[in-house]
């Protein structure tokens, strides 16, 4: 069966034969992502900074799954390992068909007056600038090989200011960069389509296990600021709860995959009804 070419749905969303890179991959979404491409049949290579053992952990699941795996350790902030993850997956799997670009990382809340530069910079270093740079060394491949696709992980946040939530937790340099991520993923898809490529882009809501906020938050809230984080959450969410990890594979496939093969520059929010 597996060398049968599939027709119909379930073809839409077949990706044996393809390449998927995926940042920030050693756990928490980026984990759910690999293991999402590698379940419809793509070899994956995806890339970690300092979680040796969870980088192991994702690539013995990708194996499991029997699909080519590659970890790749690097700061996609820097120019050089955001050239050498791409160079590296293309030498190892042969192509690049899909970067996913998730890598994020999130500091301790201030307002702006209060906010130090130095964390500022690190927020826009890693979640805007280490996206352009994978997708800059990406599309120097994509365009080569007459085809690729870019998935973006941005965020609600990115989107507007949650009043709610921000009274608690202020996330305004996460929220800055994801609104970037989103520009960039319009532009892309405006100076690549015609090249074959298509640029798209995922805003999640609060799904749970994405671990950018919780180590601080355990260190500096008590019982009072956790509930009044979570029931922030819950008033503005129609659904009244959080997302699961498991919720946002579906889309990662979807736009990955050739069952949207018409989309490009386009934003699909996955928030349980917090922006109508």
């Amino acid at each position: 069966r597996e060398n049968l070419v599939m027709t119909g749905i379930q073809g839409m969303f077949d990706m044996r034969g393809k390449v998927a890179l995926v940042t920030g991959g050693s756990g928490g979404l980026g984990r759910a992502f690999c293991e999402a491409l590698a379940e419809a049949g793509a070899d994956v290579s995806f890339t970690w900074r300092s979680d040796r053992e969870g980088a192991e952990e994702t690539e013995a699941l990708i194996q499991r799954l029997g699909r080519r795996a590659v970890a790749i350790q690097g700061d996609i902030g820097e120019v050089e390992d955001a050239q050498r993850m791409v160079s590296h997956t293309v030498a190892e799997l042969g192509r690049l068909d899909v970067l996913v670009n998730n890598a994020g990382i999130n500091v301790k809340p201030a307002r702006i007056a209060e906010m130090p530069v130095d964390d500022w910079d690190r927020v826009l270093g890693t979640n805007l600038r280490g996206v352009f740079l994978c997708s800059r060394a990406a599309l120097a491949v994509m365009e080569k090989q007459g085809s690729g696709n870019i998935v973006n992980i941005a965020s609600v946040l990115g989107l507007r200011p949650f009043l709610e939530i921000s009274e608690v937790m202020p996330n305004f340099p996460y929220g800055v960069a994801k609104a970037g991520v989103i520009r960039l993923t319009k532009e892309i898809a405006a100076q690549y389509s015609k090249d074959g490529i298509r640029s798209n882009c995922i805003a999640p809501g609060w799904h749970r296990g994405t671990g950018l906020s919780a180590k601080w938050r355990e260190e500096l809230w008590g019982e009072e600021e956790h509930r009044k984080y979570e029931e922030g959450i819950a008033r503005i969410t129609s659904m009244g709860r959080r997302g699961e990890q498991s919720e946002l594979k579906g889309l990662v496939v979807f736009l990955a995959s050739e069952a949207s093969s018409y989309m490009t520059g386009q934003v699909l929010v996955s928030d349980g009804g917090i922006c109508f």
